[in-house]
């Protein structure tokens, strides 16, 4: 039962592939029969745990509940989207990001519960981390409209350089990853070599100092939730 369970949750998020936009389209029919079959399956599977559980014990217990659910929005969302292609009505199927609920909330998946709610416990600790590194961020980008803004720089492309705040944030951001390293800054570069200056210090600051400091912090965090973590059938 685990190992068909296990199959059908990998066919069910694997659909992904094939359903349109896809990597690797098939026939709508094709794709709708086996989420069907999929869903019938994890019924069943939600069907024989309800005949050998109590019954208050089984509509007590969340995870049941989130089956349910799942299993109800994406039939609905099938069938909305079959009858919307009948009409030729160009939609999404947004039940998609349900999907992942099945392989969290099966009987069979307690660890993967587990390092869900580390995860989930972890989120609110790194908070501040996160706020002080956007707070770097933004200020970053503020100077870098102050310094480039006004001297009319432009891209390789010929569009221009470092005028509009949110495109600097973005680009500062990709910059993190240094992404687009060393393109973002030869504009700036070209014009004077000392504003280098500028971007070597936003490197050290944000990707190397912020970067690992929000690395520490999510894996010593995460560590204390998992250690902490009760065990149990009711996981």
């Amino acid at each position: 039962m685990q190992t068909a369970t296990y199959f059908f949750i990998f066919l069910n998020l694997s659909l992904a592939l094939f359903e349109e936009p896809a990597v690797y389209p098939l026939p709508f029919l094709a794709t709708s029969v086996l989420e069907v079959l999929c869903l019938l399956v994890f019924l069943g599977r939600l069907t024989h745990f309800a005949k050998v559980t109590l019954h208050n014990v089984f509509w007590k217990d969340t995870k049941n509940i989130c089956i349910i659910v799942a299993i109800l929005l994406s039939l609905t969302d099938l069938v909305l989207y079959g009858v919307l292609r009948l009409y030729d009505v160009r939609s999404i199927r947004w039940s998609r990001i349900v999907r992942p609920i099945f392989l969290i909330n099966f009987a069979e998946s307690r660890q993967i519960r587990r390092a869900f709610r580390s995860i989930r416990n972890t989120l609110p600790e790194i908070t501040y981390v996160f706020l002080l590194f956007m707070f770097s961020l933004l200020m970053f980008s503020l100077m870098a409209l102050k310094l480039f803004g006004e001297r009319n720089l432009q891209t390789a492309e010929g569009l221009p350089y470092f005028r509009n705040y949110l495109e600097i944030v973005f680009d500062l951001y990709v910059l993190v990853t240094t992404a687009n390293s060393p393109d973002v800054m030869m504009p700036a570069f070209d014009f004077s070599s000392w504003y280098s200056l500028f971007f070597i210090a936003f490197v050290i600051v944000n990707t190397y100092i912020f970067m690992s400091l929000f690395l520490a912090v999510v894996y010593n965090n995460y560590k204390k939730h998992l250690k902490v973590m009760p065990g149990g059938a009711c996981d």
